[in-house]
């Protein structure tokens, strides 16, 4: 028996952030980054809670956010004597306030439970609609998934407006990360019908709608459908959690600093082809994941037979994509030094194998496996 459930209610599309006029009389703790402040960008929320509400704005959140800014928030938070919390940002602002939310209640042994209203600046976490948080100890240089209900937010908010200046960049990185998320749950071990839904859906949508808003950051029409695909693809993933590619990420982006996305992206033709054993020949018969690859690849125009042909193409078709979006190919090209791979290579390859979103890959991986995938990605 499964039991599937959806805490976080869904505030979408436009003029979705006038809804925050509804409340009031709070103490308003809102987490964001430095950028959202200077840029004016926090604006567009705070406007709409200012009146009727106390605010106080805490933008100490770097990405990757390492514990001790956490615990800064957490002792400002409770200087303010919170009632409310609003996370403001990307993965890192929404996974620090997540933090926040979780060690406060423990603190206070369950008596200080605060609800949280995530409102993503980017479109690609699905931070906003899942139990996951990732905190960094900068100092070891290890990342920490964080896994629990308890900090699922209450309230997402997504309205395109917020992401229409973000940089082709970041707007291509986080795109590819949600499609990454549709991938890995779509075969991950736990998927199940209702996630297998949602996983399809929003790959559709980011093959249709994420080299528009590449292209042109004004096409609002494709920049709420990506908003909306990351959330889709969160909701898919909170259920059955990721895969390899985000355990090696996990690993990787701790020592080398690659933007996740990016980092996702390189890795994933490497990914699919080892989790569909393409090294066994496409002749051989497929195995579950080279299956359900397969489906996918149908969704986009790509009707082949043969299953393993399929995976083929649509790896093929992946790395288009990614030339297509001006994104690297590997390691090297993205500047990473050869000497500092080869000296954290065995390092982040065990970091990967113990990282908790490995653990629902459709291959067991080994140690020699990773190692190989990243020297492949190198």
């Amino acid at each position: 028996m499964e039991r599937i459930q959806f805490k976080t209610q869904i505030w979408t599309g436009a003029d979705s952030l006038e809804e925050l006029e509804s409340i009031s009389g709070r103490r308003i703790f809102v987490v964001t980054d430095p950028f959202m402040v200077k840029s004016g960008s926090l604006d567009k929320i705070t406007d709409h809670l200012a009146e009727k509400n106390e605010l106080d704005i805490f933008s100490d959140i770097q990405p990757d956010p390492p514990i001790t800014k956490i615990v800064t928030g957490i002792e400002e938070l409770q200087k303010f004597k919170a009632t409310l919390l609003v996370a403001v940002g990307g993965g890192s602002a929404i996974d620090a306030t997540k933090a926040m939310k979780f060690i406060l209640k423990k603190m206070s042994k369950n008596e200080t439970d605060l609800d949280l209203i995530a409102i993503p600046t980017t479109s690609g976490t699905g931070s906003e609609v899942t139990n996951f948080a990732v905190i960094t100890n900068s100092d070891k240089g290890i990342k920490y998934p964080l896994v629990t209900d308890d900090i699922l937010p209450k309230v997402a908010l997504l309205d395109a407006s917020l992401v229409e200046s973000a940089p082709q960049n970041i707007t291509v990185d986080t795109g590819m990360d949600v499609l990454t998320h549709c991938l890995e749950a779509y075969v991950s071990v736990n998927a199940n019908d209702f996630s297998d839904a949602l996983a399809e859906k929003a790959f559709q949508m980011v093959f249709t709608y994420l080299k528009r808003a590449s292209d042109n950051g004004k096409d609002m029409e494709a920049r709420q459908k990506m908003h909306d695909a990351s959330c889709i693809a969160g909701m898919a993933f909170n259920m059955v959690n990721l895969g390899l590619n985000h355990g090696i990420a996990h690993a990787a982006g701790a020592q080398y600093h690659i933007p996740h996305g990016r980092l996702n992206t390189i890795l994933m033709p490497h990914i699919i082809a080892y989790n569909a054993d393409m090294s066994s020949g496409v002749m051989e018969n497929p195995n579950r994941a080279a299956v359900k690859y397969a489906n996918l690849a149908r969704l986009i125009g790509i009707n082949v037979a043969n299953p393993k042909i399929a995976v083929r193409n649509l790896i093929n078709t992946i790395i288009q994509l990614r030339k297509r979006l001006n994104m690297p190919a590997s390691f090297q090209e993205y500047g990473l030094d050869e000497q500092v791979f080869k000296s954290t290579k065995i390092s982040v390859a065990r970091a990967a194998l113990k990282d908790r979103t490995t653990t629902a890959n459709p291959r067991v991986p080994t140690q020699a496996d990773v190692e190989a995938i990243l020297e492949e990605s190198f």
